[in-house]
């Protein structure tokens, strides 16, 4: 019973709501950012070398075994080196966006007026009677 009381006190903390919804917005902008690569700029850059689908490069280490009929017995065996190449490209779209979104954020810290220390206070008849003293004893 304690530790379901401690894991509702972590929960339903600030930190860990955040956590969630950062999580969350997370996944979406990834998908955003996929669709980017896979649907926008990906195709242009295939055109550019060839007509090339990143999808489609792979390294084929064991070749489709096939029986009389055409029947596949053993699929065959490959590296998705374009799909890996894909992700790449993912990520570091991913991160410059990140790094731009945090530049702008921190940019705008910057940029907001410093608040003022607030004014000193008027001191009490006590404060008063000590400023005396102290400058009663430095003559």
């Amino acid at each position: 019973m304690k530790i379901l009381q401690e894991f509702r006190t972590f929960a339903v903390k600030g930190n860990a709501l955040d956590l969630a919804v950062g999580v969350i917005i997370g996944g979406a902008f990834g998908k955003i950012v996929s669709s980017l690569v896979n649907d926008v700029i990906m195709p242009p850059i295939g055109v550019l070398i060839g007509g090339i689908n990143f999808k489609d490069i792979k390294i084929v280490l064991k070749q489709t075994v096939v029986d009389g009929v055409g029947v596949v017995i053993v699929p065959e065996v490959t590296l998705g080196i374009g799909s890996f190449f894909q992700s790449v490209f993912d990520f570091a779209i991913i991160a410059f966006v990140i790094f731009m979104l945090i530049r702008f954020v921190n940019k705008m810290k910057k940029d907001e007026e410093p608040v003022a220390p607030p004014a000193p206070a008027e001191p009490t008849n006590e404060e008063k009677l000590l400023i005396e003293i102290r400058d009663l004893l430095k003559k």
